[in-house]
């Protein structure tokens, strides 16, 4: 299984509008993935309820997980949206 863990950018973490971002930006790369704080049960990162739920908050870490063919690219390109904050996923690393 791959995996990435990730301190969160936003300052808001994962609330509201960054967790949308964070929700279709997952939905879109087609790829199953998981999200969890440390020592937490692992969420869909695709569900928008699961995300919320973390309550994560800025300068949280976060484990991004998958082990679906071609998830290294998808983990790499998310844990970079959620490190920096970004306001969309990037095209590339």
């Amino acid at each position: 299984m791959a995996e990435r863990r990730v301190t969160i950018g936003w300052a808001d973490g994962l609330h509201a509008r960054p967790a949308s971002i964070f929700v279709r930006a997952a939905t879109a790369s087609g790829i199953p993935v998981t999200i969890a704080v440390p020592g937490g049960r692992p969420v869909n990162a695709a569900s928008m309820l699961a995300v919320l739920g973390l309550g994560a908050e800025g300068g949280t870490e976060v484990v991004l997980a998958t082990d679906a063919p071609g998830g290294e690219e998808v983990l790499d390109r998310l844990a970079r949206l959620v490190a920096e904050g970004l306001e969309e996923l990037p095209e590339t690393v």
